[in-house]
């Protein structure tokens, strides 16, 4: 297992509007290829956090698609959420598609019910750990962070673990805190990435995307700019800490229920 460089796309988004929302990002991306090896976009990049069926992915739509085609321009695997039908349900889904075009999946698990979140959408069942470079990286969706239990990194299973969100600027101080919270009691790297901006509920967003190291250390933080940045995961640093302080060999049994 080597190093892994990763990229925050923290940004704003037009609202329900998926062809001008893959059109800025893919012009901001481009200068990316060869330079990283995992992008991680906002929840729901290519719409906002909308409760509508406007935008949403039929199949593998034309997002989806676009996600394969810049995948494969950057050499690096594409992270982010999108709204999608699925016969009648509609569900906030997590892909992560590798620069072969080959893709998983993951359903949103918690939907925010303070935003009617549960009224529209589906919830997921399925916890969701994706196998790139060497790395397990663990794919999580906005409020899913709030819950401990569901990303508990159970036997060491994953190496770090991704929340996108869309997390609105009053709550920013939990989101912050949650995040450094889920790298520490876990033992991995975290990568949380939010949007910036207003959107059409005039609902504003403070960005605070990080990256938190295994011991709670801020290693990026975003801030409230519309940026891009990167920065490498080490493999040497996690394993050393791991082995010298085996908090999980002490971890509390547990098992999850079903829905």
């Amino acid at each position: 297992m080597t190093n892994l460089r990763v990229s925050l796309v923290q940004t704003d988004l037009v609202w329900e509007d998926p062809a001008a929302n893959c059109a800025q990002l893919e012009e901001r991306l481009a200068d990316l290829a060869g330079k990283t090896d995992v992008v991680v976009l906002p929840e729901m990049f290519a719409t906002g956090f909308s409760m509508s069926p406007t935008g949403a992915e039929i199949g593998r739509g034309p997002v989806l698609q676009w996600m394969q085609v810049q995948a494969s321009r950057l050499g690096a695997l594409m992270i982010g959420s999108l709204k999608v039908k699925q016969q009648n349900s509609f569900l906030n889904r997590l892909y992560a598609v590798h620069p072969d075009g080959s893709f998983v999946s993951y359903d949103k698990r918690h939907l925010f019910r303070m935003g009617a979140e549960n009224e529209f959408y589906q919830a997921g069942d399925k916890q969701v750990i994706v196998s790139y470079k060497g790395w397990n990286l663990a794919v999580f969706i906005c409020y899913d962070l709030r819950f401990p239990v569901w990303s508990r990194n159970v036997g060491m299973a994953y190496d770090a673990a991704i929340y996108v969100a869309n997390w609105p600027a009053p709550r920013a101080n939990a989101w912050r805190t949650l995040l450094q919270a889920r790298a520490i009691e876990n033992l991995a790297y975290v990568v949380g990435v939010n949007r910036v901006g207003t959107d059409a509920n005039n609902l504003s967003y403070a960005g605070d995307s990080l990256l938190v190291d295994f011991k709670g250390g801020l290693q990026l933080d975003l801030q409230a700019k519309d940026q891009i940045l990167t920065s490498e995961l080490s493999a040497v640093d996690l394993a050393d800490f791991r082995a010298k302080f085996p908090a999980h060999l002490d971890a509390d049994l547990f098992s999850l229920s079903s829905l």
